[in-house]
Parts: C-alpha cells; sequence; structure tokens
C-alpha cells in the first residue's frame, strides 16, 4: 500500500468513527442520543487508535495535515511528499463523512436541529470569538505535535504506540475540546464541511464558512509550531522558523485579548 493509499484510508477511518459518534449522540431517535461528550472524547481517541493500527505500517498514519506539516517543518518528514499525504487526508475526510451520511440515512429527516446536522460534520465554537477561537485551535493542535514528538521519543512494548497516541487525543479532547470542539485537524472538519455542502441532507443549514477558516488555519499554525517548539526545547534548534511561529502565535493571543477588551467595553 502506498503512502498516499495509506493517509486516505487511515482518514476515512478516522472520520467514519469519529464523526459517527457525534452523529450518533446528536441525532434524534440515535440509540446514544444524547450520552454526552465523555462518550465523544473517548470515540475519538479510539478512532485515532484503530486508524493508526490499519495505516500505519504503510504511511505513518499522520492522517492530519496538520501533523504531516509540523513533521516537515522540524525535518522529520520530507517536503515533496507533503502535496501528496495532505490531498489523501482531505480526499478520505470526505469519504468518511459521506459514509457517516449514508449509515445515518434515515435520522437526518427526523432532526429539525440544523445546527446538530452540521455539527455531526464540522465543529463550531461553544463562544464565538474569532481570535480566542483560533488560539483555542492553535493549542490544542500544538499540544498534539508536540505529544506527539514526545511520545516517539520514548520506548514502549512494540505496538503499543497507537493507543498511547489514543489516550493523548482523548486528554485533548477532555481538558482542551470545550472551547471549540478540538477539530486540531484540518482535514476533520473541511473536509465533512465540504461533504455536508454537496449532500441533500434533509432540512441543512449552510456550511458555516465565516468559521470555516479557524479550524484550518489555527491547526496548522499550532501543529507547525509543536515540531519547531519540541526541537527547540529539547535539541536546542531555536531557528528562523521557530521565532517567526511564536511571535505570530503570541500576536493571535494578543489579538484575541483585545476581542475581549473591546466586548466586554460595549
Amino acid at each position: 500500500m502506498s503512502g498516499f493509499a495509506g493517509e486516505l484510508i487511515g482518514t476515512m477511518l478516522l472520520i467514519i468513527l469519529g464523526n459517527g459518534v457525534v452523529a450518533g449522540i446528536l441525532l434524534e431517535r440515535s440509540k446514544v442520543k444524547d450520552a454526552g461528550w465523555l462518550v465523544i472524547a473517548m470515540a475519538w481517541g479510539l478512532a485515532v487508535t484503530f486508524s493508526i493500527y490499519a495505516v500505519g505500517q504503510f504511511s505513518g498514519a499522520h492522517i492530519n495535515p496538520a501533523v504531516t506539516l509540523g513533521l516537515a517543518a522540524s525535518g522529520e518528514f520530507p517536503w515533496s511528499d507533503v502535496p501528496s499525504y495532505i490531498t489523501a487526508q482531505f480526499l478520505g475526510a470526505i469519504i468518511g463523512a459521506t459514509v457517516v451520511y449514508f449509515h445515518f440515512l434515515p435520522h437526518w429527516k427526523v432532526t429539525e436541529d440544523k445546527d446538530a446536522k452540521l455539527a455531526a460534520f464540522a465543529t463550531a465554537p461553544a463562544i464565538r470569538s474569532r481570535y480566542a477561537n483560533l488560539f483555542s485551535e492553535i493549542t490544542g493542535t500544538f499540544v498534539l505535535v508536540f505529544g506527539l514528538m514526545a511520545i516517539g521519543s520514548n520506548e514502549f512494548t512494540e505496538g503499543l504506540n497507537p493507543l498511547i497516541v489514543g489516550f493523548l487525543v482523548l486528554s485533548i479532547g477532555l481538558s482542551l475540546g470545550g472551547t471549540t470542539g478540538y477539530a486540531i485537524n484540518p482535514a476533520r472538519d473541511l473536509g465533512p464541511r465540504i461533504a455536508h455542502f454537496l449532500l441533500p441532507i434533509a432540512g441543512k443549514r449552510d456550511a458555516d464558512w465565516g468559521y470555516a477558516w479557524i479550524p484550518v488555519i489555527g491547526p496548522v499554525i499550532g501543529g507547525i509550531y509543536g515540531g519547531l517548539f519540541y526541537h527547540a526545547i529539547f535539541n536546542g534548534n531555536c531557528n528562523t522558523s521557530f521565532w517567526a511561529a511564536t511571535v505570530l502565535i503570541a500576536g493571535v493571543l494578543v489579538l484575541a485579548i483585545l476581542e475581549e477588551k473591546k466586548k466586554t467595553d460595549e
């Protein structure tokens, strides 16, 4: 199996299982309706674990453009392979979301909540605040990529790494996911959002394109910074890219603070 096929299949499995649990909890007359955030976070952690077990031997199971970019920026993955990996990840996410749509086919028309239907595909903030939401996605993805590199530097019993990575994603979901739904993966959000736009979902709303850039740009910045930060801290490689990313993230944080201050003053 090629790296392209591995990333496509791995990301497809991730979305089938991850978006599947969200759909099951939000859509009407599902047997797991209202099961709650803990179930969602656990299911996403297991989805990541299984996807890595399935295709890790073929592609490394990035299954996330932010991870691919983070590894490339830190010199651990060739830039020449980045376009094919990211293309495969987005295609896999769209296919996976389409499978979820057909799996829950009778449930869309009996669900009146249009926001819930969109949430079965894409993320949305608990409180809409542009730069605070962006910083949340940067933070979550930073922890993901930094954590992945930290896990990779340790020795585990053969075959245990995917399970540890799944626990990392579970931890991010429980600790940091409450603000934006922790997309932490551009393909996980934009791919299913495109599927939502294209599929004939009964009574659907628009795809909230005004927010869609945040779970793409935020994870890209956070993923790249996670890789650069790891090498800066543990290998002393504080290069220009590291400092530029640091300044960029500091700028986002300043904008988030100013945005909240403006709301408070109004």
